[in-house]
């Protein structure tokens, strides 16, 4: 064998030396990781030991609880995905037609689905010809009145508090959903929910009345009302979420003076007042009672409620016209009681 130098023997001492201490490292480290397990693996059987047989019990049908929950729920929102099969969709249609139109289900029984498809086309066609021309009239009429208004709204900003703050911003359209052609009320577990079925088949569930008027315009509401008068008529319904939604449309749509939501004013305060600009309509929120109201029509609302509402002031996501107006209509209600 070959002599090394001094230097190259230091540094082969060295590395040998490295060698050994990275060893010893890694065997201590393993022994060390065994020894936690251990105490680990001895609390867990501890614990294991100490849990008597009904709380091993009820841990395990907690857990099988939870995974029936989870796949319960993934199987309806799989269920709601679904595409209408043609069956459905005739359904729909004729419902439609038999709503809005005016069908008689004998007439509409032994048409085939492509008769039917193209008498609900031309019917969409219609409907949505008539809102255009809706829409081009109340454009002319709101140019017509831009001047007078501009005026009405600079002497209603004496009664707005804290005005300073206010800001009128545009509201962006959006674009334009199917009309609503069909509603049911949709369980799932212990809540219920407000199906509301539209012409292209796609559907959406709502909780409660308020959560409908974030989305829905005018049109939608009044189809709505239509669909509910067409399949109660003059008789009230049982189940207790269509009578909510019975009494919510009615109230908006067909108010009376004796109804028991006008004559129960004074027992509840105004805790909110809202708007809903997107289809027209403000609400407030009492004590266990919500009024949801048009906001061009007048209701018989008393002067301690109106008083209520002004003091509470009103809450909108965009301050704009129909702001102003809302606020001039109940301002000149409350002067003329």
């Amino acid at each position: 064998m070959k002599k090394l130098s001094k230097k190259d023997q230091l540094k082969l001492d060295k590395e040998v030396a490295q060698r050994l201490q990275a060893k010893f490292d890694k065997q201590e480290r393993i022994e060390r990781e065994k020894a936690e397990a251990n105490i680990a693996l001895k609390n867990h059987g501890k614990r294991t030991r100490e849990l008597t047989i009904e709380e091993r019990a009820k841990l395990f049908q907690q857990l099988l609880e939870k995974r029936r929950k989870h796949f319960a729920a993934k199987r309806a929102i799989e269920k709601r995905n679904i595409p209408p099969i043609k069956a459905q969709q005739r359904s729909i249609m004729c419902t439609y037609l038999k709503n809005m139109e005016g069908w008689k289900p004998k007439d509409l029984k032994n048409k085939y689905f492509d008769s039917i498809q193209k008498l609900f086309h031309k019917a969409m066609k219609s409907s949505k010809r008539a809102g255009d021309e809706l829409e081009q009239e109340s454009i002319k009429k709101q140019k017509v009145d831009e001047d007078k208004e501009t005026t009405e709204l600079k002497s209603l900003m004496e009664v707005i508090p804290d005005e300073e703050e206010v800001a009128v911003d545009a509201i962006p359209l959006a674009t334009k959903p199917p009309s609503i052609v069909d509603w049911k009320i949709h369980k799932e577990g212990k809540k219920s929910y407000y199906q509301i079925i539209r012409a292209d088949g796609s559907s959406k569930m709502y909780l409660v009345f308020s959560h409908m008027l974030k989305s829905f315009d005018r049109e939608d509401l009044e189809t709505l009302y239509k669909l509910v008068k067409a399949k109660y008529g003059s008789t009230r319904p049982v189940e207790d979420l269509d009578l909510v939604l019975y009494g919510d449309l009615k109230t908006m749509f067909d108010p009376h003076v004796e109804d028991q939501v006008w004559k129960n004013q004074s027992d509840y305060k105004v805790l909110e007042w809202k708007l809903y600009d997107s289809c027209g309509v403000h609400s407030l929120r009492k004590q266990n009672v919500h009024i949801h109201m048009l906001v061009e029509k007048r209701y018989p609302l008393t002067a301690p409620t109106i008083t209520d509402m002004l003091n509470k002031k009103l809450k909108a996501d965009h301050w704009n016209k129909m702001c102003y107006q809302l606020l001039k209509l109940i301002t000149k209600q409350l002067k003329n009681q």
